[in-house]
Parts: structure tokens; C-alpha cells; sequence
């Protein structure tokens, strides 16, 4: 029976990955990456020469088609995102979705559980966080500001991730309707320069602006419920 191995890879240390999932990824017939570069960068340092095949945001219809394709003959593909859990702010869902109907009980479907930023942030976090909304990246433009005021009402903790470029209008927006709610940023988890910080966005604001270099990286934010 053809196989997709759905597989979380590291947000940053490549220590982080799981035996299981070096053991399926030498197994695989083909592993479906977001960016191959980025993919092969980790199978190279565990001497792994599975093929790959891109699969990613903008691969369409006709990519989805050929994967399936691939599973209908009997095929064990492995599916890794750049970094973390595939299916989380990733067109990974999709491609399962779509497996799901085309091939129903004539495929198997497995997590192969791992490194995830949202959990890795939530772990440290030091917030209220029994119920939360996970907002994945935010729009660029349009909806943003209406995000922000949603966040600013919800009950429970809201968290999303943010680039280097726009944490800093992230955190304006956010002293501008949460006021003195308590948020944390957790800046590139796993890696070198990993830091958490917590306080009000203004806080947060001011800790950036004195100290630019820390503006980079990925980061997770958390809001704490109101």
C-alpha cells in the first residue's frame, strides 16, 4: 500500500530531529520539500540520498496531480517542510487533504511528530495559554490591522509568527490596542541567538529599538488572554 509520511524537521538545530523520522526519510521513495536547497542541506549533514521533489505555496494543481499520481503507484513519500511541522502555516495540509480524497483507504497516512515552533514557544512561554488561537503568519497588508484588533478582543491567547521585518510594526500595532496586556516574543528557537522576552508591547518596543540586533531572526508572539 503506497505511503505518506508526513515529517517534522528542525526550526534550527539539526540535533532536534527525531530517530524515526532519519529512519523514514532514508526509506522514502521521494521526499516532497518546500525548497530542495534548504532540504538537502539537512539530508546531506545525516548522509541521506533519498530523491527529492519540490512541493510548495505556488506548485498548483498540477503538482498535487502528480504526487497523487505517485501514490497511486504505490509509492512511500515522505513530506518535510523548511523547518517544523508540515501542515502548520504550510500548503502541507493541502496536499493531505487532497490524498485524502483521491486515494481514501488505499493510502496510509502517518505523522512522523517532531520540532514545531508553536509548541517550542508555548513550552517557554510563562503566559496563560490553556486555550489559545493560532494565527499562523499575518497578511502583509490587507487584514492586518483588523487581526490586531481582533487579537486585541479575543479571550483567549492569541499567537502568530512574524518576520525580522515586521516585528517591530507588529509590536506598534499591538501597543496601540492591547495597551498593558502581557505578550511574549521568542526569537529564533533552537538556535544560536535563541531569546525569550515578555512585557507589554511598549516593553517590548523600547528592548528592540535599544538593541537593533535583536530585531533579527524569526520570532513567535504571544499574547496573553485578557
Amino acid at each position: 500500500m503506497s505511503k505518506l509520511s508526513v515529517i517534522a524537521t528542525p526550526i534550527g538545530n539539526l540535533e532536534d530531529i527525531t530517530l524515526r523520522a532519519l529512519s523514514v526519510l532514508k526509506a522514502a521513495d521521494i521526499i516532497l520539500c518546500e525548497d530542495t536547497r534548504v532540504t538537502k542541506k539537512l539530508l546531506s549533514h545525516f548522509a541521506i540520498t533519498t530523491p527529492t521533489l519540490s512541493f510548495h505555496a505556488n506548485s498548483g494543481a498540477s503538482k498535487v496531480k502528480k504526487i497523487v499520481e505517485l501514490l497511486e503507484e504505490g509509492k512511500h513519500l515522505a513530506l518535510v517542510t523548511d523547518a517544523g511541522t508540515p501542515g502548520v502555516s504550510d500548503p502541507g495540509g493541502e496536499l493531505v487533504g487532497a490524498t485524502r480524497e483521491a486515494l481514501g483507504d488505499d493510502v496510509i497516512i502517518e505523522a512522523i511528530p517532531g520540532p514545531s515552533a508553536l509548541a517550542a514557544a508555548l513550552s517557554i512561554a510563562g503566559l496563560r495559554v490553556s486555550t489559545f488561537t493560532f494565527y499562523g503568519f499575518l497578511p502583509q497588508k490587507k487584514g492586518r490591522e483588523t487581526l490586531f484588533k481582533t487579537i486585541a478582543t479575543d479571550e483567549r491567547t492569541s499567537i502568530f509568527y512574524e518576520s525580522p521585518h515586521r516585528i517591530m510594526k507588529a509590536l506598534q500595532s499591538l501597543a496601540t490596542q492591547c495597551g498593558e496586556r502581557r505578550i511574549g516574543i521568542y526569537r529564533e528557537l533552537t538556535k544560536f541567538h535563541e531569546e525569550s522576552r515578555v512585557g507589554t508591547a511598549g516593553e517590548l518596543l523600547a528592548y528592540l529599538e535599544e538593541t537593533p540586533e535583536k530585531q533579527r531572526g524569526e520570532f513567535v508572539v504571544i499574547v496573553e488572554a485578557q
